[in-house]
């Protein structure tokens, strides 16, 4: 099994850490793991503006780089998302290899590799962030709008680390205001979101929050921060791949 590996923008520019833990977890699994260093940004920032005709040619790149992998791995729901839901669409009926391959590192560790053990550490109260395509595109936890039984694959992996407690806040699969764009033309609604889920996650007595997305995380801390609130936050697979 070859895989690629896919760092976000964001990832790559403001938290490199975490695609370094990606690789580090996935080579510990025993895994062939190979980061191609001519890729560039999934064309998510274009698309979700409406600017869909300059995020092609980068469609395109993306998916000549990545096919001849048997799976695209990234540290990153909602970028895993728009790669698999949104890529096919963009290529206008031509093939699109890579995208049907792509998957966020929690549904593969969960789905494909189905991880039962895992040798982290990390002792210490987390709260679990259900980032809004990780739930509604990518099927990683349960969305509450749905009648049907609850399930958490992020929830799943984090109780194979020694020494954690897991919770989980109220509405827990509420945004967290940040959206891409949505933060940067509604910055008032945006903040306002961003408080009420940091304080349902701080009510729960976490120390950590964690979720899939370096985004979301970002903008959660950087609000925490301004408003002096103690809680810290950390990428779900800096937890799992805790001491490696």
């Amino acid at each position: 099994m070859k895989i690629g590996l896919f760092v976000p923008c964001y990832v790559d520019a403001l938290y490199p850490e975490v695609g370094v833990s990606t690789y580090r977890l996935l080579r510990s699994l025993g895994l062939d793991v190979e980061y191609p260093e001519r890729q560039t940004c999934c064309g998510q920032p274009m698309g979700n503006a409406g600017f869909e005709r300059m995020a092609q040619p980068l469609v395109q790149k993306f998916d000549q780089l990545f096919a001849p992998y048997d799976y695209v791995v990234a540290p990153s729901a909602s970028c895993a998302a728009y790669v698999r839901c949104f890529h096919p669409d963009l290529l206008r009926g031509r093939s699109c290899d890579a995208a049907g391959k792509t998957m966020d590192v929690v549904e593969f560790l969960h789905d494909v590799l189905r991880v039962d053990h895992l040798d982290a550490k990390f002792p210490y109260k987390v709260s679990v962030h259900n980032s809004c395509h990780g739930v509604r595109e990518l099927g990683l936890s349960s969305p509450s709008e749905r009648n049907v039984p609850r399930f958490n694959k992020i929830v799943d992996l984090l109780r194979l680390v020694e020494g954690i407690e897991v919770v989980e806040p109220e509405r827990p699969d509420e945004c967290c205001g940040f959206g891409g764009m949505f933060a940067v033309e509604e910055q008032a609604v945006s903040r306002r979101m961003g408080i009420d889920k940091v304080q349902r996650h701080i009510a729960t007595g976490a120390q950590y929050v964690t979720g899939p997305d370096s985004s979301c995380l970002m903008h959660m801390q950087g609000i925490a921060e301004k408003e002096h609130l103690p809680i810290h936050f950390i990428h779900v697979v800096q937890i799992l791949s805790a001491n490696l």
